[in-house]
């Protein structure tokens, strides 16, 4: 005893068929207003770490350029916290590329991924898949800066 199944006689199903479809769906994104609030929202952040520096230099007794370090470190460690916080996804959903291009936008990517895998425990989780994903970053750092310092030292020899 078998079944009879309905065979459909629509047209099969093409990529493009299929694309039109999804457009149909598709959420319209307004460019304008994600533009500004990432303008908007980076700004802010690079505005927060004027300010940081402007403090350094004027209540620590900093020099403009010995500054930056502890400025830089001050905005990771405030990402990092809001992440863990749950605040800087948000800020994520809301200001989109403007939250990730600073500094703080690589500390939160990182921070995500150690809390993500935590479970997994702390050396394969935690340092294992948060490495994942700056481990590249920082091997061209490395690989850039010292391209940068072979060439600065060929500069200053034939010069």
């Amino acid at each position: 005893m078998g079944t009879k199944t309905k065979t459909s006689k629509s047209m099969p199903m093409t990529k493009q068929l299929y694309q039109q479809q999804a457009a149909k769906y598709q959420p319209k994104r307004n460019v304008l207003l994600n533009s500004l609030r990432a303008f908007w929202v980076g700004g802010a952040i690079c505005l927060l770490g004027q300010i940081l520096q402007n403090i350094y230099i004027n209540f620590f007794g900093f020099t403009e350029k010995t500054a930056s370090n502890p400025t830089v470190a001050t905005l990771i460690f405030l990402a990092v916290l809001l992440t863990g916080l749950g605040v800087y996804d948000n800020i994520g959903q809301y200001a989109g590329a403007g939250s990730a291009v600073p500094v703080t936008g690589f500390a939160n990517s990182i921070a995500s991924a150690a809390i993500e895998h935590r479970s997994e425990g702390f050396v394969l989780g935690v340092g294992g898949n948060m490495f994942k994903l700056a481990g590249s970053v920082i091997v061209f750092g490395v690989v850039a800066a010292f391209v940068a310092g072979v060439l600065k030292t060929l500069w200053k020899m034939f010069t």
